[in-house]
């Protein structure tokens, strides 16, 4: 899904540039040690995966770059998405593959940080509209003192 490293920038087709957490966040001193890929005219970026984690160099991007307004939106959408797995009531892959389904995309494409707008926008109207979770129905039990 991430082979490839994001050289260019998909809003103005230049070359993305790999830069240190200080540069996106200069008031987080404690992502200055992180990585990213930055297109700054446009200001889109992604982080990336941590190094030594599974994920190489630290360099392999965690999803494709994204201006404010996509951020932003991954972002709603982890925020809606994310408490199904993370309360337990679904595990991680279950709730991606309910979001896959509903969505009509395959699992392996379900992934928030590559999600584009109209995706985004598709999968917060599903996640504000439907539950993976049914909750459990619990039998009324009346009391009869005549069969005590």
């Amino acid at each position: 899904m991430f082979d490839s490293l994001p050289a260019f920038c998909p809003y103005c087709n230049k070359p993305a540039q790999l830069v240190s957490g200080d540069k996106i966040y200069r008031s987080r001193p404690d992502l200055k040690h992180l990585k990213f890929w930055l297109c700054e005219p446009c200001d889109a970026y992604v982080g990336c995966h941590r190094p030594n984690v599974g994920f190489g160099d630290g360099t392999r991007p965690l999803g494709s770059l994204a201006n404010a307004e996509l951020r932003t939106l991954r972002n709603q959408t982890h925020a809606k998405f994310d408490p199904i797995w993370k309360s337990g009531g679904l595990k991680r892959t279950a709730a991606y593959q309910w979001l896959a389904d509903q969505l009509g995309i395959p699992v392996k494409e379900t992934h928030i940080a590559q999600f584009n707008k109209e995706t985004c926008k598709q999968a917060l109207s599903v996640l504000e509209t439907k539950s993976p979770i049914t909750q459990p129905t619990t039998p009324i039990i009346q009391w009869n003192p005549k069969k005590s």
